[in-house]
């Protein structure tokens, strides 16, 4: 049997069991990143603005015109016309709302063509014609859709100086000219955090804040999707002095009644967190914890699942984080979520707790004591299988990091039956967490006194013939794990002791309050 450099090293963190307090704990930074791969975000990044009035929509044979003559030489063309330095502002108006309505089609815009007709640098230039603001518009708009497409588009507005521009028009006494602007601005920072960065290095920061303010009835939602954007990307993290300026207006916003502006205030919130314990701490600092909390009530899932996953950030990181987290009141909150009918929450809810296990006993306590217990072994039962990845995550940071009693009581809260049924699963590192459960449940059995007793319960849930079954896994490292536990518990060589008197010393201290559970 074949094995990997990558799983020796994965078993070596089983097997050493100095370091499983220091594994878990690194592991709440490594799994963050690996619940981040494979998800889509749910966010958008980018937004075109998209004209549906019969006035504004083309008819399918004078978008084809329209189309043709953008990318041709006819003088006659909007292009053209855009591009003469002509002095009629009508004409030119005209033609700038022309290509602002192609480029506002619902399918297939001719954004490339668009570009390629050269008139992006002009469409920049008509943002600086202050006496004429129907054409500032006009061209903020069709700007605004040009970098809604790719990269490559996007950088056609940076590269003909663009954002000055952009960013010059936040403070025009239009309204409806700041809200375009700020629009352009968000899809050129949800690009990605070069541009993001170059946003703001223009100082876009402050104008665009500016706007929130209640005498400025600009567009809202707008506004907090762009500081969304401005917040996102990790690689690198947007600069510590622009979060610290952004926080104090997306705690504001947090309050908001609008739930689009609160779902893409937590997304800013998900993102900021989602970083090094001393960006997580800013965060914390702000004081949104308790907000985020009251937020997991909710049945808007577009709300729920940032604020979770927010939350989840920040219990990932230091103990004293995660306690406030809990201090915040999400164990109050997280047993439904544990069972929430949408698998990506019951996935993220998991998370949190397993996170939370990981820290020091008191908080693995008031796990117990907040009944988190029942939950997470339904979970386990009959959850999603991705959700039951994390529930067993949580189950192994328990053994690892609980007292004695503790574990006992995740023992009696039937936790053994679910975990050993998804020894069945496919994916090998799920099995091996298992494994090293069981083989920490055994140690806890050992220091009792009372492992034969363990080793029935195992036996009776069928969970022998499991373990023996992977002695033909094909993983290697599994096939290894397997057999220690069998050599070791179940290959029938252990000297019984059949004196009376010290059977009768034999009380399984994990059975004794629930029998049920143990069938015994």
């Amino acid at each position: 049997m074949s094995t990997t450099k990558e799983q020796d090293e994965h078993m070596r963190k089983f097997k050493n069991k100095g370091k499983d307090i220091a594994e878990i704990r690194r592991r709440k930074i490594e799994v963050r990143v690996e619940l981040r791969k494979a998800r889509k975000d749910e966010q958008i990044l980018k937004r075109r603005n998209i004209c549906f009035s019969a006035e504004s929509s083309l008819s399918p044979e004078k978008d084809e015109k329209n189309m043709v003559c953008v990318g041709g030489s006819s003088s006659s063309s909007s292009s053209s016309v855009i591009r003469r330095n002509s002095d009629d502002l009508f004409l030119q108006l005209k033609a700038t709302q022309a290509v602002r309505k192609m480029l506002s089609k619902q399918k297939n815009p001719p954004v490339s063509k668009v570009i390629e007709s050269g008139i992006i640098p002009k469409l920049v230039e008509f943002l600086h014609y202050h006496d004429t603001p129907n054409l500032q518009f006009e061209s903020a708009w069709a700007l605004t859709n040009v970098a809604s497409g790719t990269s490559e588009q996007t950088k056609a507005v940076i590269d003909a100086n663009g954002i000055q521009g952009l960013v010059d028009l936040l403070s025009s006494p239009h309204i409806h000219i700041c809200e375009q602007s700020v629009w352009a601005l968000g899809n050129i920072a949800g690009d990605g955090p070069m541009c993001r960065d170059t946003l703001i290095s223009f100082g876009v920061i402050p104008p665009i804040l500016s706007l929130v303010m209640p005498s400025t009835p600009v567009g809202r939602k707008t506004i907090t999707w762009t500081l969304s954007n401005l917040c996102r990307n990790k690689k690198p993290h947007p600069p510590l002095d622009a979060v610290k300026q952004v926080l104090p207006t997306l705690t504001c916003l947090l309050q908001h009644p609008d739930k689009d502006i609160i779902s893409d205030t937590c997304w800013a919130m998900c993102y900021l967190t989602d970083g090094s314990n001393h960006r997580i701490q800013v965060v914390v600092e702000a004081g949104v914890l308790s907000r985020l909390v009251e937020l997991l009530f909710t049945t808007e899932l577009s709300i729920l699942t940032p604020a979770l996953r927010a939350l989840g950030n920040v219990i990932a990181g230091t103990d004293e984080q995660t306690q406030m987290v809990i201090d915040a009141g999400i164990l109050s909150v997280l047993p439904q979520l544990l069972l929430h009918p949408k698998a990506s929450v019951q996935k993220e809810a998991a998370w949190a707790l397993s996170n939370i296990a990981a820290g020091p006993c008191s908080q693995i306590q008031q796990l117990i004591t907040c009944g988190l217990l029942p939950p997470l072994v339904e979970l386990l039962d009959k959850g999603d299988y991705k959700a039951q990845k994390e529930g067993v995550w949580a189950v192994a940071n328990f053994t690892m990091g609980g007292t004695v009693q503790q574990v006992v009581s995740m023992i009696r809260a039937g936790v053994m039956k679910p975990l050993l049924n998804l020894l069945s699963a496919k994916d090998s590192n799920t099995i091996l967490v298992i494994l090293e459960s069981l083989s920490n449940f055994f140690r806890i059995a050992e220091k009792l006194g009372e492992t034969e007793k363990l080793g029935l319960l195992v036996e009776e849930l069928e969970g022998v013939e499991k373990i023996e079954a992977l002695q033909t896994h094909e993983n290697n490292i599994v096939y290894r794990a397997a057999l220690t536990l069998i050599e070791k518990y179940f290959s029938g060589e252990e000297v019984e002791d059949k004196n009376p008197e010290n059977e009768e010393k034999k009380s399984l201290p994990f059975a004794d309050e629930q029998q049920d559970c143990f069938n015994f």
